[in-house]
């Protein structure tokens, strides 16, 4: 059990990584193209990267009409609609902000999932409270700068982490009921339709532009979601979820060491000081110990946070 559940923490390690370092591609990817092709690109790319796992589970390409239920395709599309809104705010936002502010605030959705939870009767603990305080100072000492300015993209960033709180609580209510990798895949091929459309009408671009940015593309769509969400299923499978809480927050971490190396980002000291008790906040928030009562869903919290980075 020990060795089972060492190997899932580095799975998990490595899943951070990946998430925490494709905010990078992300940034990079729109020095060519526009976000919504981005997106929809990179999205089409983690559903093909799915496929081998779709055609596994069938045993043949599709041999047992596995999309055929009524609820798995509500489920994909309703997780696909969210995806898609919370990844291209999350991609509007680096346009104006930094990959540092960028993860850290996409990282508030552990704190927004159970406080959305509340209007649907769920009850929270202290902890949530705790942890909502300390990522609010956090975040004002983070991005509020002369005369009391925010940045437009950490408000943007802001709005896209109580998206993925929306689509947490997706996630957790058809995870349960339908095979978590067609969820994601239709969830994936939604996210790629939509965004291409909006892209077509939005966006101009050529050929040309697309190679230049394939480089991020690929990392973006094999790695950080098709990889990534690949790793994090196995992973879940023998993780602590006490470790899987801690280990999966540091893709924020990640993604301010990525922005510091490979786009010369910097923050002042202030600004560490916001990370740090936007860091701690994230992590009271799902690792204080919660009351039978308190949770309705019979998944823990930490898990359904997890979930909705198959997102990312």
């Amino acid at each position: 059990m020990r060795s089972q559940a060492l190997r899932a923490d580095i799975l998990m390690l490595i899943t951070a990584m990946i998430w925490g370092t494709g905010f990078v591609a992300q940034r990079l990817g729109m020095d060519h193209i526009g976000p919504f092709l981005f997106t929809g690109l990179r999205f089409a790319l983690g559903a093909l990267a799915l496929l081998p796992l779709l055609l596994q589970q069938s045993r043949g390409p599709l041999a047992h009409a596995p999309f055929s239920e009524r609820g798995l395709l509500l489920g994909g599309l309703l997780m696909g609609l969210a995806l898609t809104l919370g990844i291209n705010l999350q991609q509007v936002g680096l346009l104006f902000t930094s990959v540092t502010n960028s993860g850290f605030i996409t990282g508030l959705y552990v704190i927004v999932v159970p406080l959305l939870g509340m209007i649907i009767g769920q009850k929270t603990g202290m902890g949530t409270w705790l942890g909502a305080v300390l990522a609010v100072a956090g975040m004002a000492l983070l991005s509020i700068g002369e005369n009391f300015q925010v940045a437009s993209g950490d408000w943007i960033q802001l709005a896209g982490a109580f998206v993925w709180g929306l689509h947490v609580l997706l996630v957790s209510f058809f995870v349960g009921r339908h095979d978590a990798i067609r969820l994601a895949f239709l969830q994936f091929v939604t996210c790629a339709v939509v965004s291409l459309i909006l892209a077509a009408v939005l966006e101009e671009t050529s050929l040309e532009q697309i190679w230049l940015a394939t480089p991020a593309l690929v990392y973006g769509g094999v790695f950080a979601v098709g990889v990534g969400y690949t790793l994090q299923v196995v992973a879940q499978k023998h993780a602590i979820a006490s470790h899987a809480a801690i280990i999966l927050s540091l893709e924020a971490v990640f993604a301010a060491i990525a922005g510091a190396i490979f786009l010369d980002e910097s923050l002042s000291l202030r600004g560490y000081a916001g990370c740090t008790l936007m860091f701690i906040g994230m992590l009271i928030a799902q690792l204080w110990p919660r009351k039978p009562s308190d949770v309705l869903d019979p998944a823990p919290a930490s898990s359904a946070s997890d979930n909705s980075r198959t997102a990312c």
